[in-house]
């Protein structure tokens, strides 16, 4: 690895002439002839030239010394991670056979003058299965299944729910196979008869049979206005779906739960009526990452000596969950060598070697003479002339791909089946490579923690090594009495901001299963004998900020009013929030001087004028606020999340 030495010296050779002129002026103002023709100007000019060399190496020596001892502990750069999300394809139109969407399937943002297209790939094939409609059926609450099939095929119709709904009634559809990850279209044929229902708001659930239960499907259109009129249903079913026996009936089932209403929320006083289902599948969902896949590159061929290195065309390479695999070709034939983190449990014959993801370069062990003068192998070294190719890896990556939902719409890889591709939720988990600054920090934590979670700093650094991903890492003790000697670790993933506001939307603060998984187990080989450990995202406590400020004469209002809206959503942001731009600090309550201090840093208000900030908790599951307050208190786990600030701005 070869870290780059920082420029420290900011100071150049005319900047040492200058200064040389003036201390003249001030110490002999009888020498008033400083042009460059005078040979006391040539004097001070070549001993200008001479200091500058001097001052240059004094100053880089220390901090050059101290990147090469970095490198001797084998600290690398940490190379930028991938944003991740999930890309809808809608087909043209329905196909009576599967349609296959193939793994590494680029799509992208659109281009434009200012930025170029965000390319994202697939993770994996998806698998878009074509289904009709088989069954129907009704389940009041904790009753058996009716099979309704019969009646719907009379054209009689049927009562979703009971005479007199009541939570947990349930109306089943059957289809004809299980289709995971996929997004069907129930066509509804329905009666208005469930009268009392809100039709833009009904208590309803849709969710589909899995292996471990019932699972929540994602409704993206809801034309029947709680099953009260024709129309379409689209669902987005869960990757888990898979086909159940049922009142009797095997089907790929979903079904439509009655919920308890909210205190805002109106519910049935009679069953909803449906007449008329059919089904089909109008496209699939499936894992998205900005990264590019390289396949089959051609490194070069072996000299035989030990600690050989190899530019990779294309870098940073973006860690990934699979191991990285390199073909070595000899005249005995093709051998496959696997990647490691280092050499240091390797020996003579183990056929390894490392890849350097920040720098983009292949590795081989190096040979270190021992104490006896002979020399030893840190893994082998391939044969002379063997021809070494790499076959996989991943490039990308950056701050860049964290896209907001509705961005991702451009299809590059041609696919004659797909007519339109769509992001539903914004991708996150783009963060740029480490800095060489940021490196020499993290040197000496590197070194006192030895790969060892005892202190909390320990497993911050060891939670960031394994998952770049991650914005902010926090360790705490847990709260519970339950969970006395136990190690709370708090995860909060690099965010996609509407550009408008700065608005982050709830579900991206969430980091991905295979995230929680990854620092889960990577913590939990290093900690201590008897640590209980808990991977989760910090607690969020909703916040809502009525303010009322005054534009001054020479800014617009709505001008005023986005930038007090950023500047609100800028204030409470969990990574770049608070008073020190780190994010809103753990657990810190949140009071109304401190909002006021942050609105009066705005160009655009007037603080000659009243200004009136409201604070008001709000409550996750309805949606609304609370009492007013001059000062929302926080768990010491909890964070406080921005949720529709109002803003009014007086001309």
């Amino acid at each position: 690895m070869a870290l780059p030495v920082p420029h420290l010296d900011d100071r150049h050779f005319q900047d040492l002439v200058d200064d040389a002129k003036r201390l003249v002026q001030q110490r002999c103002p009888g020498w008033t002839d400083h042009n460059v023709s005078d040979p006391g100007v040539t004097l001070i000019e070549a001993f200008a030239g001479m200091v500058d060399q001097l001052i240059y190496r004094l100053n880089r020596v220390p901090d050059k010394h101290y990147v090469k001892f970095l490198e001797l502990i084998g600290l690398e750069q940490r190379p930028p991670s991938a944003a991740r999300g999930t890309v809808t394809f809608w087909l043209a139109a329905a196909r009576p056979y599967p349609v296959l969407v193939r793994a590494e399937t680029e799509v992208a943002t659109a281009r434009t003058d200012a930025q170029d297209a965000v390319v994202f790939s697939t993770v994996a094939d998806l698998e878009i299965v074509p289904c009709s409609f088989l069954r129907a059926g009704a389940a009041p609450a904790g009753g058996e299944v009716v099979d309704m099939t019969s009646a719907l095929a009379a054209g009689g119709g049927f009562a979703c729910f009971a005479e007199r709904p009541q939570v947990g009634d349930a109306l089943l559809v059957g289809l004809s196979a299980a289709v995971p990850s996929c997004a069907v279209v129930l066509r509804m044929d329905c009666r208005v008869s469930g009268v009392g229902v809100d039709p833009r708001d009904p208590p309803l659930q849709w969710e589909a049979w899995t292996a471990t239960g019932w699972q929540p499907c994602e409704t993206d259109l809801d034309e029947t206005g709680g099953l009260n009129r024709p129309g379409d249903v689209v669902l987005h079913v869960p990757d888990a779906h898979e086909t159940s026996i049922i009142g009797g009936e095997r089907a790929g089932w979903l079904r439509c739960r009655l919920l308890a209403p909210r205190e805002d929320q109106r519910t049935y006083s009679e069953s909803p009526q449906v007449r008329h289902i059919s089904a089909f599948t109008k496209g699939g969902t499936a894992k998205m990452v900005h990264a590019e896949v390289i396949r089959e590159e051609e490194l070069g061929r072996s000299d035989g000596a030990p600690a050989q290195r190899f530019r990779l065309a294309r870098h940073p390479v973006v860690p990934w969950e699979e191991p990285m695999t390199l073909g070595v070709m000899d005249d005995e034939g093709v051998a496959t060598w696997t990647a490691v983190e280092h050499f240091a449990a390797s020996g003579p014959q183990d056929t390894v070697f490392h890849v350097d993801s920040f720098a983009g370069e292949v590795q081989f062990g190096p040979a270190v003479r021992q104490a006896d003068g002979t020399l030893r192998c840190f893994g082998a070294i391939p044969p002379k002339g063997a021809h070494l190719r790499l076959l996989c890896y991943r490039t990308g990556g950056g701050s860049v791909g964290n896209v907001a939902a509705g961005k991702v719409a451009v299809l590059k890889t041609s696919n004659p089946e797909i007519a339109s591709v769509v992001n539903r939720s914004a991708a996150v988990g783009g963060a740029d490579g480490e800095t060489i600054g940021d490196a020499m920090v993290r040197g000496p934590l590197l070194l006192r923690s030895r790969s060892r979670a005892v202190t909390a700093d320990d497993f911050v650094q060891l939670a960031l090594e394994v998952a770049p991903e991650l914005g902010r890492v926090q360790c705490v003790a847990a709260e519970a009495p339950a969970e006395a000697g136990g190690v709370r670790i708090l995860l909060v993933p690099h965010l996609s901001r509407d550009p408008q506001t700065g608005a982050v939307a709830l579900e991206d603060l969430s980091p991905l299963p295979e995230t929680l998984d990854r620092v889960t187990n990577h913590l939990a080989e290093r900690k201590l004998i008897g640590t209980r450990l808990l991977v989760t995202p910090p607690r969020y406590e909703w916040l809502t900020a009525v303010v009322s400020v005054t534009a001054k004469a020479t800014h617009r209002s709505d001008d005023v009013r986005r930038q007090v809206l950023q500047a609100l959503y800028r204030l409470f942001d969990p990574l770049i929030g608070g008073a020190d731009g780190t994010g809103w600090p753990l657990g810190r309550a949140v009071q109304a001087h401190e909002v006021n201090a942050a609105l009066a840093r705005v160009r655009g208000v007037d603080l000659s004028q009243d200004m009136t900030i409201r604070l008001y908790p709000a409550d996750p599951v309805t949606r609304r606020r609370g009492q007013e307050t001059q000062r929302l208190t926080l768990r010491p786990t909890s964070l406080v999340f921005s949720f529709e600030h109002q803003v009014r701005v007086r001309p």
